[in-house]
């Protein structure tokens, strides 16, 4: 019998020479099932800040602002990750950009038919009994990656959910190295501290000089010249592990948080090293993009 492929035809052999065609085109089937399941897991790991489970499946039924929706059962989603402009309650005006986050974020909810697929981090709940969760679309997208790379709000990171904070940081450094959305508004760009008064509190973007460092029985502190200080929880301490906070004095950075008023010193709990951006030695400018 001739050996497949030598191009001779004995008589009779015919119908044997559809085995060969017939173990290739399996072959050929396999390999193209194959291409078609891989294909979406190599496209899924191409996301930016793609989810590595899915917990929970959800339709939403309303985007209350820019950073929280309440679900079709009723139960309310805090997204992690981003912090958007507040809405105006009891008589006071909107913050800028509130309403565009909140716009912004119904359009997307809207263009993918209200459902949402829900991963959770290390803690589910927050104090005001809402769901924490992260949320994708049903194309792998990242909601709130999304949104922090179009300038909808500001990063936030409270530990122990920390998951993906390090993408999350670069969608917020794209979108204010191109000044979108909230990064074009006065009110995010950092002051120094020099100009702050004890009536500055809130949301603030702050830089100053570090003047030194000093501990407590429940923080570190990170002292900047003009009256400010830093405050990291002993808690939060681990979340440091790869800054070398001594390191700090005499540098110049920046800082993202709430200030509040204490004891005559205005005062910025941070809680990760995503709300510290060091500029070095040379002094901070108030228009200077996150390194």
């Amino acid at each position: 019998m001739p050996l497949a492929g030598s191009g001779r035809i004995s008589p009779g052999a015919g119908r044997r020479r559809l085995a060969p065609v017939c173990v290739w085109a399996k072959v050929i089937s396999r390999l193209i099932l194959a291409t078609a399941f891989a294909a979406p897991i190599y496209a899924h790991a191409q996301i930016p800040c793609a989810a590595d489970r899915i917990d929970e499946q959800v339709r939403v039924s309303l985007a209350y602002d820019g950073d929280t929706v309440t679900l079709s059962d009723g139960r309310r989603v805090r997204l992690i990750g981003i912090d958007t402009p507040e809405l105006g309650r009891d008589g006071r005006p909107h913050q800028p950009g509130a309403l565009a986050a909140r716009d912004r974020l119904r359009q997307l909810l809207f263009s993918h038919r209200q459902r949402l697929d829900l991963r959770f981090d290390a803690a589910r709940q927050d104090k005001y009994g809402r769901l924490l969760a992260h949320a994708f679309f049903g194309d792998g997208s990242n909601l709130v990656q999304q949104l922090l790379a179009e300038g909808a709000g500001a990063q936030l990171v409270i530990p122990p959910n920390t998951w993906q904070a390090g993408c999350y940081q670069q969608a917020v450094r794209s979108a204010r190295q191109q000044h979108r959305g909230v990064w074009a508004l006065a009110a995010y760009q950092p002051t120094p501290v020099e100009r702050l008064t004890l009536r500055d509190e809130g949301l603030r973007i702050v830089s100053g000089r570090v003047s030194h460092l000093s501990n407590s029985a429940s923080a570190v502190w990170i002292n900047l010249v003009g009256n400010v200080a830093l405050r990291i929880e002993r808690q939060d301490l681990p979340e440091f592990r790869n800054v070398d906070l001594d390191a700090l004095a005499g540098n110049t950075l920046e800082a993202q948080g709430w200030l509040y008023a204490r004891s005559g010193q205005l005062r910025m709990r941070v809680r990760h090293p995503a709300a510290l951006n060091i500029l070095g030695r040379a002094p901070a400018t108030a228009t200077g993009p996150l390194k």
